[in-house]
């Protein structure tokens, strides 16, 4: 399968206009990604002066928050790609109708979706912390976290269209503007300061939800002055578009969905061979999407341009686009890897202080910096794909690698076979060469390309 799309002539190195318009829609998406990463720090350094517990409460209500909203962050792809296609086709009337049907949507599912999970919430925390004082603290951060349920839909689909018509500083300075005052919220909150009730692990969550509502109103007035020209709010949106949107959405978020759950079960696995290769799996999971941030930018920017050159019935260059990109993103993610090849000792022990946990975590921190390449790969074609609307394809080639080949032979090489982390993480690395693979191979296959939105 590699083979196959590696002799083809398309892939040559970009020429420089346009990288240069690569880099004008990705880097914005990309100062954003990297401010959410560092401000997350921030909130777990606060979160952490509570002691131990609270931050593995906190932790253990993050995951299962990133599970409550997975089903909305799909609504993001879908406003995208269809918002992307309206700008190519050139009616400026037409842009935000797609933003209109996402918004509504996103109300529809948020609200069933807090309600069913502040139902399930202590039971579930129960069975998912170690123990009774984790647990409480992890239920009363969730349930904050499950308020903005709603907010993460509408922010999501803000985003889309703002990306989708090639505006992303305005995502940009929104999602800055949020994450800051996240961490003054969650600071005021948690240790009841600036007038603040103290509510300790419960308050980072409800400064989370807070500060995402801010956002949402300063898209609302961003989106109001400049996109009313683009129908924004004029109409309600038609049965056909808001049929457009959950074909694109619903298996987006599927697959985020069971992405989540997925890494669940990794845990469960890594955890049968033993408690320090959960550590140091931790670690390295960490590492991966701190580092994947510039791909997922670039992606993002790629389905904008695919979109659009769809949208002008230009196949040509939407398909030239999704290799521009991948280009790019892999030079990145080669270059920002060397350190784990060169001194991999040294990363690992910013975060481990163990010897044999650094011992432990060394091999498999190599083999990441070789495999994140290949995740580059996946990541722009996976939003490429998303961008043209191929979203039911990338999901089935994402579950099924991942649920029917990389965890059942993670099991059996791990735990069963005992080869440990090490053997894992391998694993790991071809899942990653599959999932790049197939996915390269839809894109050369350019069946995308007749989708229609």
């Amino acid at each position: 399968m590699v083979a196959a799309f590696v002799n083809k002539p398309e892939i040559t190195v970009p020429p420089l206009h346009r990288s240069r318009r690569v880099l004008a829609l990705g880097l914005p998406i990309m100062a954003a990604m990297i401010s959410q990463s560092l401000l997350n720090l921030v909130d777990a350094a606060l979160v952490g002066r509570l002691g131990g517990d609270a931050l593995a409460g906190v932790g253990l209500g993050g995951y299962a928050s990133f599970l409550s909203i997975s089903v909305v962050i799909g609504l993001g792809a879908g406003v995208q790609a269809m918002v992307a296609r309206r700008k190519g086709e050139g009616d400026e009337r037409q842009y935000a109708l797609p933003l209109n049907a996402g918004l509504l949507v996103g109300l529809v599912l948020s609200l069933p979706l807090t309600a069913l999970f502040l139902v399930i919430s202590a039971p579930m925390m129960h069975f998912l912390a170690p123990n009774a004082p984790v647990a409480g603290l992890a239920e009363g951060y969730f349930d904050m976290r499950l308020l903005g349920i709603w907010a993460v839909a509408m922010n999501f689909c803000y985003r889309g269209y703002w990306n989708g018509i090639s505006r992303p500083a305005v995502y940009m300075r929104t999602l800055i503007t949020t994450h800051v005052a996240n961490v003054v919220l969650s600071y005021g909150l948690i240790f009841g300061r600036l007038g603040l009730p103290e509510m300790g692990a419960a308050g980072a969550g409800l400064g989370t939800t807070l500060s995402l509502y801010l956002g949402s109103l300063l898209y609302l007035l961003q989106t109001w002055k400049l996109g009313r020209e683009h129908g924004f709010m004029a109409a309600w949106p038609s049965a056909t578009t808001l049929r457009s949107i959950a074909r694109v959405s619903i298996p987006n978020s599927v697959q985020q969905f069971f992405f989540s759950a997925g890494l669940t079960v990794l845990f469960w696995i890594i955890g049968m061979v033993g408690a320090d290769e959960v550590a140091v799996a931790h670690v390295l999971i960490t590492l991966i999407l701190l580092l994947i941030l510039p791909a997922i930018g670039l992606g993002l920017a790629a389905a904008s341009l695919v979109g659009q050159a769809l949208g002008r019935r230009d196949a040509a260059d939407a398909y030239r686009w999704g290799w521009d990109v991948t280009w790019l993103a892999v030079l990145m993610l080669f270059v920002t890897a060397l350190p784990m090849w060169l001194v991999p000792e040294w990363i690992l022990g910013l975060f481990l202080h163990q010897p044999d946990l650094v011992a432990l975590g060394r091999v498999p921190l190599m083999i990441t910096g070789l495999a994140i390449c290949l995740d580059g790969a996946a990541i722009i074609f996976t939003q490429a794909l998303l961008g043209a609307g191929a979203s039911r394809s990338v999901m089935m080639v994402t579950l099924v690698v991942q649920w029917c080949l990389f965890l059942p032979l993670a099991y059996i090489i791990g735990p069963w076979l005992g080869f440990g982390l090490l053997g894992i993480w391998l694993a790991q690395a071809l899942q990653r060469l599959v999932t790049s693979s197939l996915l390269g191979g839809l894109w050369v296959r350019r069946s995308w390309a007749h989708i229609q939105l």
